[in-house]
């Protein structure tokens, strides 16, 4: 899937343990002007450094894959 939206956050890098970190950006994606949605993307492990050149307020594309759990 993919959607097209201007850059709300990028957060900072986390490091959860020694052998796991991760990133989140915000995106505010405004199919409908009036009611804009703001989605969170989360990257993990050397996909964090992916982020480092985004800013507030850049527009950017995201490529990404649904995944989930029934609970």
């Amino acid at each position: 899937m993919q959607i097209k939206g201007k850059v709300h956050e990028v957060g900072a890098e986390q490091q959860v343990s020694e052998t796991f970190k991760k990133r989140d950006l915000i995106v505010e994606y405004a199919e409908n002007p009036q009611y804009p949605e703001f989605i969170k993307f989360e990257a993990t492990q050397d996909k964090t450094a992916l982020f480092d050149g985004l800013k507030a307020g850049d527009e950017v594309e995201v490529n990404f894959n649904l995944r989930g759990r029934p609970w």
